[in-house]
């Protein structure tokens, strides 16, 4: 498989020419600012002592502090938090936040370790890192198999070590921590919202329109459920461990509860604490994916879909709430097969939008209600879903080859850059100081 970090960059310089970005720009982004590679020393319950590979990049400050979640996962690397830490950077300026990229991780399984050993290991990936993160500097979240709990415990571990109170230092914290109301549910929530934004865009009716999910963690959970709140039928569900599939749809709340309460996936509908198992398929990930629906949502990990099964995706709509689902080449052959993608950078922004609502209450020790956290999500994913659709549609006829429009990514795509490039242009370019006094 291509290196996550070396298909990003592919994807920045395909879609950063089509825009007409210079090069200075492009090269300017194809490369981290900072990537602090670190050990983790953790004492383990039975006494021995275990070490963990862990990662902060640190991508660009052009726009603002870094911003990025950290990850728990055996399979994190430094390609992927550098690609990640692109992604973030491509995503603030999509919304038009004023921070920039970041990404960090460590190498191990969760769940393969007590509550107390996964404190140690939270505080031990702050202690090693506390002197590149700060509320101006670089601002960490939660990603991947991380939640408020572990934020909490970083956020503690920094105050500690520094001897303030500072809880713009991290966000996705517990409320009662300096936490946002609307926080856990806002990755799902925007994506959810860029549904409906699309779903009206086409001149859809949200009932009939069929829905699999791939991925059941939380942001794959909200989406689901907000979806089946308003109309949709989804008939597909997965998680780490398999999918299921109930053409007649599922109660994605109940389902939720049954996992929590028992860690399977399974179609259930529960009234009250009895629940009952309904009619459904087990089916593998990649019958998932093929599913014959009108909306896949690819919610777990990057490059779930590349060319090894993009021929078999028959979905009219994806909105891709994971960080790079869909290879560069992929995401190509979709795109001339007439499938709407809903990109990344703006279906997942959710989650960084509500992050930034947290620290600018954080900042100003003011909180927010909810119906302002949601009602503030639900224009900012407006304002910028409308203009990437309108650059989508402007493009009808403008483009050589097949396609009649650009890709909503490339029209996302194109927005961050040239805000990225305005940035760049007042520093200083060398046009600018190559030119002859008049």
């Amino acid at each position: 498989m291509a290196d996550v970090f070396d298909d990003a960059i592919k994807r920045l310089y395909t879609l950063g020419q089509q825009a007409d970005i210079p090069d200075n720009v492009l090269a300017h982004l194809s490369r981290p600012v900072a990537v602090l590679c670190s050990s983790l020393h953790v004492r383990m319950d039975d006494g021995s002592s275990q070490y963990f590979q862990a990662y902060r990049c640190q991508y660009s400050y052009l726009l603002g502090p870094c911003k990025g979640g950290i990850r728990f996962h055996p399979n994190v690397s430094q390609a992927e938090v550098q690609a990640l830490g692109l992604w973030m950077t491509i995503k603030c300026a999509v919304i038009g936040l004023p921070l920039g990229g970041g990404k960090g991780g460590v190498v191990v399984d969760p769940k393969q370790l007590s509550k107390l050993e996964l404190e140690r290991l939270s505080r031990a990936y702050m202690r090693a890192n506390v002197d590149v993160i700060g509320p101006d500097r670089d601002i960490p979240a939660p990603d991947v198999y991380t939640n408020a709990r572990i934020m909490g415990w970083m956020c503690d571990e920094y105050e500690i070590i520094t001897r303030k109170k500072q809880p713009a230092v991290i966000t996705g914290k517990p409320i009662e921590l300096g936490g946002s109301l609307g926080r856990e549910e806002a990755t799902g929530r925007g994506a959810f919202l860029c549904t409906e934004f699309l779903r009206e865009k086409m001149s859809a009716t949200a009932s009939g329109l069929t829905v699999a999910v791939q991925g059941f963690g939380n942001a794959g959970y909200h989406v689901a459920r907000l979806l089946g709140e308003a109309g949709y039928k989804v008939v597909a569900i997965s998680d780490s461990k398999g999918a299921i599939y109930a053409p007649e749809g599922l109660d994605v709340e109940s389902v939720w509860q049954q996992k929590q309460a028992t860690t399977k996936l399974q179609a259930v509908y529960c009234q009250g604490s009895v629940c009952e198992i309904v009619e459904h398929k087990n089916i593998s990930h990649e019958e998932l994916l093929a599913l014959d629906v009108d909306i896949l949502i690819p919610a777990a990990l990057e490059n779930s879909i590349t060319m090894v099964n993009a021929a078999d995706i028959r979905a009219r709509w994806i909105v891709e709430v994971a960080n790079g689902p869909i290879s560069s080449e992929a995401d190509q052959l979709l795109h001339k097969k007439g499938i709407v993608i809903v990109p990344d950078v703006l279906a997942n922004a959710g989650g960084v939008t509500v992050s930034y609502f947290e620290w600018v209450q954080n900042k100003a020790g003011y909180p927010w209600t909810l119906e302002e956290v949601r009602q503030r999500l639900k224009d900012r994913m407006q304002q910028a879903f409308n203009e990437i659709w309108d650059y989508h549609k402007a493009s009808a006829g403008k483009e050589s080859g097949v396609e009649s429009e650009v890709s909503l990514r490339s029209a996302a795509y194109a927005k961050a850059l040239h805000g990225i490039k305005n940035v760049i242009d007042v520093r200083g370019t060398k046009a600018y100081f190559s030119r002859e006094e008049s």
